[in-house]
């Protein structure tokens, strides 16, 4: 196996690729600085370029069999920016597989029907702007066709796999509260790993 992973050097995808490392898969990495590859990640093959940049994502996902993205919004348009070029990628590239991390805020509403959890006061988030860009990128990924799945963890502090990771469709279980990184990364990988919850949002926590 083969695969390209998006935000390799973050906290959630970094835990991830080394999950497929440990597998024996060889893993492709767009890495905006490669000086912050930790380094037990050192057997990547390292893409130096920006995930907004159409020619960078394509020499990234070329080659490979599936695509991890863990990219997170940190004030800027990355993330709808960079959904397009990786769907199109992917495309150009028979690739059909994609595991995507992100927000507890894109599920829909337990209690408001037809609105997102960060359009209710479900999310205690006093800004929706993370939430927002998030949602451009869903909406980019449903459009496409693929074999899509989005991973939707609510808060996420630091830690490792701990077990027992309650999950629901379209929607966070009820009073979920947290997610540690490592156990949304264990997630996410076995879910890539046995091709589960196609096209499907994900709500996860404990």
């Amino acid at each position: 196996m083969k695969i390209a992973v998006f935000g390799a050097t973050g906290r959630i995808g970094s835990v991830f690729t080394g999950l497929a490392e440990d597998s024996g898969w060889e893993v492709n990495a767009l890495i905006r600085n490669p000086h912050k590859i930790p380094p037990s990640l050192r057997k990547v093959n390292v893409i130096e370029g920006n995930a907004s940049r159409r020619s960078d994502v394509e020499a990234t996902i070329k080659g490979c069999d599936a695509v991890f993205v863990g990219l997170g919004t940190d004030k800027t348009d990355t993330l709808s920016v960079s959904a397009p070029l990786i769907t199109e990628a992917m495309k150009k590239y028979n690739v059909i597989r994609a595991v995507i991390i992100g927000t507890a805020g894109i599920l829909d509403s337990r209690y408001q029907p037809g609105k997102y959890r960060f359009e209710t006061p479900e999310s205690k988030r006093k800004s929706t702007a993370a939430a927002e860009e998030h949602l451009k990128a869903y909406q980019a990924w449903k459009a496409s066709g693929l074999d899509w799945t989005y991973i939707c963890p609510t808060y996420l502090p630091d830690g490792d796999v701990q077990g027992d990771v309650r999950f629901e469709r379209s929607y966070l279980p009820e009073n979920g509260k947290k997610v540690t990184v490592g156990d949304t990364a264990s997630f996410a990988f076995d879910t890539l790993v046995q091709e589960k919850f196609i096209q499907q949002r994900i709500g996860i926590c404990y």
